[in-house]
């Protein structure tokens, strides 16, 4: 069960592991196809090339799997989709929810990821 987006997708708990296994940062949204989710995907992807030192990835939000992202202690307060995780060296650094403005998602980036750009 995948999203239909440009996206990397992650379809699988044991995927999830193995993207934070094997990148340095990562950011993951998880979330529907609605109009709170597809403007951070469209940012995403867009931001993918900016980004070269960030895996960029989208979880469908109802996958049985996704409960590895629904179920962390950052995103429990959360209320609106899509839920984004930031991971560094694979420990979450960020999390948001409901829709983000590419501008928003690029601070974090900034923020959370200083080498992701170069």
């Amino acid at each position: 069960m995948i999203l239909q987006t440009n996206l990397k997708h992650i379809a699988t708990a044991e995927e999830y592991s193995e993207v934070l296994e094997n990148n340095e940062n990562v950011m993951v949204s998880c979330g529907r196809m609605g109009p709170m989710c597809t403007p951070v995907y469209s940012s995403m992807k867009e931001l993918e090339s900016e980004y070269p030192k960030v895996e960029f990835r989208d979880m469908l939000f109802d996958n049985p799997h996704a409960a590895v992202i629904r179920n962390l202690p950052e995103a429990r307060s959360f209320m609106g989709l899509p839920f984004v995780i930031y991971y560094k060296n694979g420990g979450i650094v960020a999390a948001t929810s409901s829709v983000q403005s590419k501008e928003q998602i690029k601070s974090i980036l900034d923020r959370e990821f200083t080498n992701g750009k170069d």
